[in-house]
């Protein structure tokens, strides 16, 4: 099963190492709306300032490789 990473950016970036593995892109798309609605239930309070927040999934670790999803939000 492949692996995907899924990293993260707002005003400071987490880049995934380990990865996920799931077994499609359409399995990679839902995890990735799924980490989203959980950051916006759950968001710190730098998500509610307006700056923008991005979430994108990799084929390899540290954000190499290819993006296969992209998501930005901002939220006030």
């Amino acid at each position: 099963m492949p692996r995907f990473y899924f990293h993260f950016a707002n005003g400071k970036t987490i880049l995934d190492d380990i990865g996920t593995e799931l077994p499609s892109i359409d399995a990679v798309r839902k995890e990735a709306l799924c980490t989203t609605r959980d950051l916006m239930f759950e968001a710190p309070p730098e998500l509610w300032a307006g700056q923008p927040c991005r979430i994108w999934v990799t084929d390899q670790p540290n954000a190499a490789g290819r993006t296969i999803a992209s998501i930005e939000l901002a939220a006030k």
